[in-house]
């Protein structure tokens, strides 16, 4: 057991009114039960027979009122309306008395139970949590079950409730109650279920459910013979609040002798549970200044216990509050909801920003003596409002500044607020209320420290205003809270000294706009272009320099700024933008003690008035027209001049009168202004290229003219008027002799590249046909190595000899291609042309070698035979060759040596001495 169980009472009068409570719009959703789970009532020690202690209230949510009442205690009736009274005279009503309602409806199987618990009057209750004050409660929870369950008998007919009639059984079986956590011992009996019938025949009990035979199994038992029912072990409410059982008789042979009956065991709720707080820490806030009875925050804890009763009941309480400044209790709670509010002025977040509280939860009602607790911290900080105006720390401030110079910070303004730091209450908003009419000073605020930064947004003029007195009011980004009045701190004056500084020259007139007529000549005074200096207290001398003069026109006087023309002024330059020409100048003073000099620039502006100096001009300078006049022969012409109005158009054409022939074959049109049309004037003309002066005169005073020359391709055109191939050569002045020229031209050009193709071809067949006697990939010659060491000969060499010998196969000769070549130069006198011999027999590629060696030899008759032949040295025994000696046999075997005869010339004699054997 957690800890000990007392029931605390809370009294509940007889026939008090039921309903929602006052406020409440919306109803729960019904729930079919009694309104309460509990009903504690203090009645007098003696009560009479029919008098009514209390009304139970039970909605059935189907308003029929078809349900009857049944009490587990028969001393206490109900009445059909809910009514509990006495059934019999109580006298001397000495110990509380609890017992349980039952609810059970007519055409519903469900059952409803509630426990009432009458407390007489004046008796000290609860109970004091001693180990014999509890086992006290739990005996007297024992003792007031039922000792004895019969099984039913029969149905019989019974008058119905609220006059109507139902089928009735014969008795009800009142609940089981058992209160948890009960130190036993253990098994311990609850009841007896018992059968009218074991007097005949021998009986056999058992119990099925959950908590029998069913999970949770075990913990309830019965004994079979005697039918004493048993709990086996403590209960807990918490974990499971009640069972649903049911009671077996059966005979010897297993058949039923009774009608199951069903056994309600109600757990019994004990105080062993603490209240637990949703949270340890509750965080929550309130505004500085607020009123008593402000809502700053809930704090909610549960009990795991029947919270219909003492047990579940959670009350709250402060414990501690920290610090206790101004007063220590400046909070308070509800002790049923939680709620937290204040309950005194005073709350200052400047003095105390955040308060800390302990609260404790306690059950049954908040009883200390019996009711189990816990504690939670309740964290209220005190939120700022702006109940602090900003205050200037000093009521003077002071800075100076040059003249002439922006977004420079004069001075700071500092400022003191005891309001939440970074906040709208008490950032500082500052603002310039006089001494700066013309608004050359702001002041900015520094996010950081609050203070004013008094900056120059427009640069002040020593020479105007030497010093400045302004007055600088400070204020809150957020507006005071009611009640709270600015303070006279708030305002402050600010003494600002400006600096003199060497100022640079300035042009009165900046750009400076003066109107000439172009084409002045060189040397014309155009204007005096001077400054002014600024500094009127300090006598100094300004000089000039030129800075930008893109055409190099102008020059200006270092003395007094007198501009003078250097070149003529031409309107139509590249430098010229909209008839404007621009130059800057430079004007600098001689500074002054402890300064540098200062300069200023100024630009000036040359408008220039144009004059008629520019002839017009044709375009296009070429053209092309057929040579018919009904084809197209005609070419629009366009004139421009480079002058503007009115010395431009309307412009005038002609042609001029000589030649005569230019009147006499084409003619010109004026169109409109700018356009002419020059067109054939004859029917035919033939092709070829024609120069037609043209003169052209604009509009000025006096008008100026210009002989244009267009040049005239005149081709033979197609039906379409467009100029054909033929006679756009034609119109190019290209004769047929030309042409054919051309033509003559072109074919010995490709006869001089077809005949350097031939010889070239030539020249590479003629080197393919004279080939090097050696291949330099089959060269071995630079792959041989002399080493100073002497051996054995041909046995030390690791060569195969064997491939000096005849092969047994020539398909390596046959297949060889033809040419070899030679690796001795080329001699350079005609060569005579033998017929090549057969192709022999040979010893492998050696063989090869020798063989190519001598075909190169009998075509090369001015080849010496030693250029080709290699005389291969034999030391050593042994050598798979055999001996060179075998030459200078007289035996000739059956060996044929005719084929000497195809050797060509330079073996003829040894043919003749080996050849003809027979002829010998």
């Amino acid at each position: 057991m957690k800890a000990g169980c007392v029931i605390l009472a809370c009294t509940l009068l007889a026939g008090a009114s039921w309903g929602s409570k006052a406020g409440q719009s919306l109803k729960p959703p019904c729930r079919s039960g009694f309104s309460q789970n509990f009903y504690t009532v203090i009645v007098p020690r003696e009560v009479l027979r029919g008098q009514s202690i209390l009304r139970v209230r039970f909605d059935d949510c189907q308003h029929n009122r078809e349900v009857g009442f049944v009490s587990s205690d028969p001393n206490f009736s109900v009445r059909p309306d809910g009514t509990v009274y006495a059934e019999q005279e109580v006298a001397n009503l000495s110990e509380p008395v609890q017992f349980m309602l039952t609810a059970l409806g007519l055409h519903d199987p469900r059952i409803w139970e509630t426990t009432v618990k009458l407390a007489p009057a004046g008796h000290p209750h609860p109970l004091p949590l001693t180990k014999l004050g509890i086992e006290e409660m739990f005996s007297r929870v024992w003792e007031s079950q039922p000792r004895v369950i019969k099984f039913p008998r029969k149905h019989q007919r019974s008058s119905s409730v609220n006059g109507l009639r139902r089928q009735k059984r014969d008795w009800v079986i009142p609940p089981i109650n058992v209160p948890e956590n009960s130190r036993g011992p253990f098994p311990h009996m609850l009841v007896r279920i018992r059968s009218d019938q074991d007097k005949d025949v021998g009986i056999r009990y058992s119990i099925t459910g959950a908590g029998a035979d069913q999970p949770p199994s075990g913990i309830y038992n019965i004994d079979p013979i005697s039918g004493n029912m048993f709990v086996t072990q403590p209960l807990d409410r918490e974990e499971r609040a009640s069972f649903h059982l049911r009671a077996h008789a059966v005979d010897m042979n297993g058949n039923q002798v009774e009608n199951p009956i069903d056994l309600y065991i109600y757990v019994i709720d004990m105080n062993d549970n603490r209240p637990e707080f949703q949270n340890q820490v509750y965080n929550g806030s309130v505004a500085e200044g607020s009123k008593p009875g402000s809502s700053v925050m809930q704090v909610t804890a549960s009990d795991s216990d029947d919270s219909t009763t003492a047990n579940g009941m959670v009350r709250y309480r402060i414990l501690s509050q920290t610090p206790h400044s101004p007063i220590p209790n400046m909070f308070t709670i509800n002790s049923e909801t939680g709620d937290i509010v204040t309950v005194a002025a005073g709350l200052d977040r400047e003095k105390v920003s955040q308060y800390t509280i302990i609260v404790q939860a306690t059950d049954m009602e908040g009883n200390l003596n019996f009711g189990l607790s816990n504690t939670a911290t309740a964290l209220i900080s005190i939120t700022d409002i702006n109940d602090n105006p900003p205050e200037l720390t000093v009521r003077t401030f002071s800075g100076e500044v040059p003249e002439n110079k922006v977004n420079v910070v004069v001075t700071n303004l500092t400022v003191v607020d005891r309001d939440q730091p970074h906040s709208p209450n008490w950032n500082a908003v500052y603002r310039i209320v006089s001494g700066d009419p013309s608004g050359h000073f702001t002041v900015r605020t520094n996010p950081i420290t609050n203070e004013g930064m008094l900056t120059v947004i427009k640069p002040v003029d020593f020479e105007l205003n030497r010093a400045f007195m302004l007055t600088v009011v400070v204020s809150n980004q957020a507006h005071l809270a009611s009640g709270i009045q600015s303070s006279l701190q708030s305002t402050a004056g600010v003494t600002i000294s400006v600096q003199d500084v060497n100022e640079p020259p300035v042009f009165p007139v900046n750009p400076k706009l003066i109107r000439f007529e172009e084409g002045v000549p060189a040397g014309t005074t155009l204007t005096v272009f001077a400054a002014q200096d600024p500094d009127h207290f300090i006598h100094q001398t300004v000089r000039y320099s030129k800075l930008s003069d893109p055409a190099n026109w102008l020059k200006i006087n270092r003395t007094n700024g007198q501009i003078t023309t250097m070149a003529m002024l031409d309107r139509e330059s590249m430098y010229v933008r909209d008839n404007v020409y621009e130059a800057t100048f430079l004007a600098f003073d001689n500074g002054k003690s402890g300064s540098p000099q200062a300069s200023g620039t100024g630009t000036l502006q040359i408008y220039l008035i144009d004059v008629n100096d520019n002839a017009p001009v044709l375009v296009p300078q070429e053209a092309q027209v057929c040579q018919r006049a009904r084809l197209n022969s005609k070419v629009n012409l366009t004139a421009t001049d480079a002058d503007a109005d009115p010395n431009v158009g309307p412009f005038g054409f002609e042609l001029p009168t000589f030649p005569a022939s230019i009147r006499r074959n084409w003619t010109i049109t004026r169109l409109n202004g700018d356009y002419a049309q020059l067109r054939l004037k004859i029917s035919y003309l033939e092709a070829g290229v024609y120069t037609i002066p043209v003169i052209v005169s604009d509009s000025g005073n006096p008008p100026l003219s210009n002989r244009s020359m267009i040049r005239m391709k005149v081709c033979p055109c197609d039906d379409n008027g467009d100029c054909s191939a033929t006679g756009a050569v034609a119109a190019a002045g290209l004769g047929t002799g030309a042409i054919i020229c051309i033509l003559i031209c072109i074919i010995i050009l490709l006869s001089l590249v077809l005949l350097f193709v031939v010889w070239m071809k030539r020249r590479e067949k003629e080197r393919q046909a004279k080939p090097l006697l050696i291949d330099p990939e089959d060269d071995v010659r630079d792959n041989i190595l002399k080493y100073d060491e002497e051996g054995g000969g041909e046995e030390d060499q690791d060569y195969d000899l064997s491939q000096l010998q005849q092969p047994d196969s020539l398909d390596h000769i046959i297949n060889k291609p033809s040419g070899v070549r030679r690796v001795d130069e080329r001699p350079v006198i005609p060569e005579s042309q033998f017929p090549v011999r057969p192709s022999l027999p040979h010893p492998g590629d050696i063989g090869d070698f020798i063989n190519d060696g001598l075909r190169a030899a009998d075509n090369d008759p001015t080849a010496p035979p030693y250029d080709s032949l290699l005389v291969f040295d034999y030391e050593g025994s042994g050598s798979t060759a055999g001996s060179v000696s075998s030459l200078n046999s007289t035996s000739s075997g059956d060996q044929d040596y005719d084929y000497l005869n195809d050797w060509g010339p330079r073996f003829k004699k040894l043919a003749d001495l080996y050849g003809g054997g027979e002829d010998d």
